[in-house]
């Protein structure tokens, strides 16, 4: 039953996943038993329990960027929220109204920063998920200035350790550019 559900999950074709996924567990599942599992349609985060002995971040369809999001938002979680399902955080599906859109947006301002570091970081071009297709209007110029925002924010103080750690990893094996604010200002102005 179970190889007849993961048959029909349909993955994305990517070849730089595979070394991603295989980058992440050198980087993380000795220190923090964490790995970076491809799954299917709704990324989750689940803590290790009877079954699976280490932490799962699961990203969507075996897209890059789903795995590098996912990674962001476990670079924040502190220790007690990485022993929770995706964290312990509510989350509202696709479909939101403009007060549960601004709600989403402000959560995920952090990070979107992070997540927009390591994907410069990959070699890649990065762009804000307002993550809302069937519901308001969100306004994306304004959400992509708060992120931008928080990613100068980082620039300038710091990034959180874990991503810290895998922002440089990904520099190293994807061989993208030095981040700061004259090459953000530049690629991305």
């Amino acid at each position: 039953m179970q190889q007849a559900m993961a048959a029909a999950i349909k993955y994305d074709n990517d070849p730089d996943v595979e070394p991603l996924m295989a980058l992440f567990d050198q980087t993380f599942l000795g220190r923090f038993n964490t790995r970076l599992i491809r799954g299917g349609d709704e990324p989750v985060y689940l803590p290790a329990n009877e079954h699976t002995p280490y932490h799962q971040i699961v990203f969507a369809h075996g897209y890059f960027s789903s795995a590098l999001h996912e990674i962001a938002h476990w670079c924040i979680a502190g220790e007690q929220r990485r022993l929770l399902e995706d964290y312990g955080y509510w989350y509202c599906p696709d479909g939101r109204d403009a007060t549960q859109q601004r709600e989403f947006e402000q959560v995920e301002v952090k990070p979107q920063a992070i997540e927009w570091a390591m994907t410069i970081a990959a070699n890649r071009r990065f762009q804000v998920s307002t993550d809302n297709l069937n519901g308001a209007e969100p306004d994306r110029e304004g959400f992509t200035r708060r992120v931008r925002a928080q990613l100068l924010t980082y620039l300038h103080s710091g990034f959180p350790p874990r991503a810290t750690m895998f922002i440089n990893a990904l520099r190293a094996k994807f061989n993208g550019p030095e981040l700061n604010q004259a090459w953000l200002d530049k690629e991305y102005p």
